[in-house]
């Protein structure tokens, strides 16, 4: 069978890190005889070379290639490339990895949809990846209907056909940016783009020692000597006018603007932060006209008028000022329904814990910048808007997977509200919203997998796109209504709970946790209803409609536990348990209680300690009790303190 797709992969002193690339790899869905993996070592030094050896002499389909050292990745890239026996190639670094079902769903993605360039979901681990591009799937993306620009690193799938055809190569040598100009092309070029948001397909990996080559700090002369390579594709593509300027603005945005805002500004030594304003400037002034920044949101277009008017004190004024502004997000109301887990919430910025403050001027909502006049007065000559776009600011509520950073997001009911501040036309941004979580569906339309998914919060507004967690502020009532919720088919456990040290909301789901044994730790004999043998007791679960649980009674001394059906029905603030117990069978014994959690992806239940007991007779008769209050000797069960009072009582008796 001929091969589908190659997955190339650059390799240079990659240490331990490249063993998760290499497992995803192994792990595809995709047989072994329909893909290969082809590894370009770049010259390594360490025992990655002996490493790809050994992979290639145990797997047909995992082939190596080993060269002198070019530097950076092009070459390797290039070189898989001429290599590739595949209908598509696929670029992968090798300090990240790719979901398991990666190549089989892009492949068949790519070909239904007749896509020369096919761009998988991404999760970012400790790097941005894009978020708004992988919303909805686009089957028929271009440039001009989708954020595609916004996604230009090249992890991603590319007939090679097409490459060929239309001579696109990455650029060689230790260079910077080499991937925009590759992918910027192929975008350019390419008669369709498909773009697959229902699947993480790619993990972007920082690695804990910072190493990889992306993240080390750049020269700025050669680095926008390259930008403007990019810069040239764009321009020998398109006609002057909104779409170039619409793709140029990406440059302008990412790789400038956003460098010199805000703590990652601040963090710049004095004379590098200098030395690059003084080349973003110079392309600024070369390349960017004014329809470029005029479709920037307003916080950038000050930015880009800062640059413009050579206003550098200005910039690091206005970064100051930036990185005070927090999100922050109060939830309000929390309960399960048919749709799922309903979460009610508010969030808005903050500086300097208090709400961050908009102006009103001639009806106009106004950013209330840091300047003086005669700042502000270069900025307006500039052309700059400093309009509050408060109207159009939008909020997110992103499940996040802790293990893997896969998140999604949720569906959500949003209103905007201007609460008047002191002073004239004054005013604070206010974003209520309830946002629907539903476990069978969350992640992308499909389930959430088992684990923990962390909840976070993002504000869209006026330029700024920023996430905070969501639970550690939070109304009274919504503790008294956590509880977790039996859903899906089979049937799993999802617990919302609040993280240690910081109070935060997650979603334990399939018993990552022992949330439910603290949830159950409350549970008296008190609260226990028993008559004859029928037992009916409160468990604080969100159960749709009655369904069949389990109990297991495990005798305090010796012998074989006993399983006994139960049934789950909704009940006043939770759910209502009842059971019938075979007193025939546990007579004359005690018995410790644990209830059966389904677990889909155990194949079985999760038993759980109940904090009673239950004492049988040998007449049947049955008494529940602590748990604590069931074991040997009461002398044991004493604390410390006590059986130290109880032994210094009997001293002084004899004395």
């Amino acid at each position: 069978m001929s091969v589908k797709v190659s997955v190339i992969i650059p390799v240079y002193n990659p240490g331990a890190y490249i063993e998760d690339c290499i497992s995803s790899l192994l792990r595809q869905s995709l047989p072994d005889d329909e893909y290969e993996a082809i590894f370009v070592d770049d010259g390594s030094s360490d025992e990655t070379p002996a490493r790809l050896d050994e992979l290639a002499a145990a797997h047909p389909h995992m082939h190596v290639v080993h060269q002198e050292p070019s530097g950076w990745s092009g070459r390797p890239r290039n070189v898989g490339i001429a290599r590739a026996q595949g209908e598509f190639v696929m670029f992968v670094d090798n300090d990240d990895w790719l979901g398991d079902e990666a190549l089989e769903r892009m492949y068949d993605y790519g070909t239904a949809n007749e896509a020369d360039v096919v761009v998988g979901k991404m999760a970012g681990k400790g790097r941005p990846v894009p978020l708004e591009l992988f919303r909805v799937n686009r089957p028929k993306a271009t440039v001009d209907n989708a954020p595609l620009i916004d996604s230009l690193t090249p992890h991603k799938m590319f007939r090679k056909r097409f490459l060929e055809k239309n001579k696109i190569l990455f650029k060689e040598g230790r260079r910077r940016l080499e991937d925009h100009v590759f992918v910027a092309e192929a975008y350019l070029l390419a008669s369709n783009v498909s773009v697959l948001s229902d699947y993480v397909c790619y993990y972007h990996v920082k690695r804990e020692d910072a190493s990889n080559a992306g993240f080390q700090r750049f020269d700025p002369v050669g680095y926008f000597r390259n930008l403007r390579e990019a810069l040239d594709v764009v321009e020998h593509n398109t006609e002057p006018g909104r779409l170039r300027d619409k793709l140029y603005r990406r440059w302008l945005r990412n790789e400038m603007v956003e460098r010199l805002r805000a703590q990652r500004f601040l963090s710049l030594p004095d004379d590098y932060r200098k030395e690059l304003y003084d080349e973003i400037r110079a392309v600024v002034g070369e390349r960017m006209g004014p329809g470029v920044a005029a479709g920037l949101q307003p916080t950038q277009q000050v930015v880009a008028a800062l640059i413009s008017t050579g206003r550098f004190e200005d910039v690091g004024t206005y970064a100051r000022w930036e990185a005070g502004i927090k999100p922050t997000g109060r939830l309000e109301t929390m309960e399960w329904g048919e749709a799922g887990l309903s979460l009610g919430f508010s969030a808005e910025f903050q500086i300097e814990g208090e709400p961050l403050r908009f102006r009103t001027e001639d009806g106009e909502p106004l950013l209330d910048l840091p300047f003086g006049p005669e700042a502000l007065a270069a900025i307006t000559e500039a052309g700059a808007s400093t309009r509050a776009t408060v109207d159009g600011a939008r909020v997110g509520l992103v499940v996040k997977e802790r293990s893997s950073a896969a998140e999604f997001y949720q569906p959500i009911e949003l209103t905007v509200e201007r609460v008047p501040l002191e002073g004239d036309g004054d005013f604070r941004m206010v974003l209520r919203a309830r946002a629907t979580v539903d476990p069978a569906t969350a992640a992308g339309g499909g389930p959430l997998g088992p684990g923990i998914w962390d909840i976070h919060v993002r504000i869209i507004a006026c330029g700024w796109s920023k996430a905070a967690r969501l639970g550690s502020v939070r109304d009274e009532t919504v503790d008294k209504a956590r509880r977790g919720a039996l859903t899906g088919e089979p049937r799993r456990l999802v617990m919302p709970y609040w993280t240690q040290g910081y109070g935060n909301l997650s979603l334990d789901v399939d018993c990552e946790t022992n949330w439910i044994d603290r949830d159950l730790a409350p549970l008296t004999p008190q609260d226990i209803t028993l008559a004859g043998g029928a037992v009916r007791l409160p468990v604080p679960l969100h159960v749709a409609a009655g369904q069949g649980a389990d109990l297991r009674l495990k005798p305090l001394k010796g012998g074989s536990a006993t399983r006994v059906p139960a049934s789950l029905a909704p009940g006043d603030g939770g759910a209502v348990l009842t059971a019938t117990l075979p007193t025939a069978e546990l007579a004359r014994r005690t018995w410790k209680v644990e209830l059966g959690v389904p677990s889909a992806r155990r194949g079985a239940p999760r038993w759980t300690p109940l904090p009673v007991g239950v004492r049988v007779r040998a007449d049947g008769r049955a008494a529940f009790a602590p748990a604590s209050a069931l074991t040997g000797d009461p002398r044991k069960r004493a604390s410390l303190p006590q059986r130290i009072m109880r032994r210094l009582r009997r001293a002084l008796s004899r004395a």
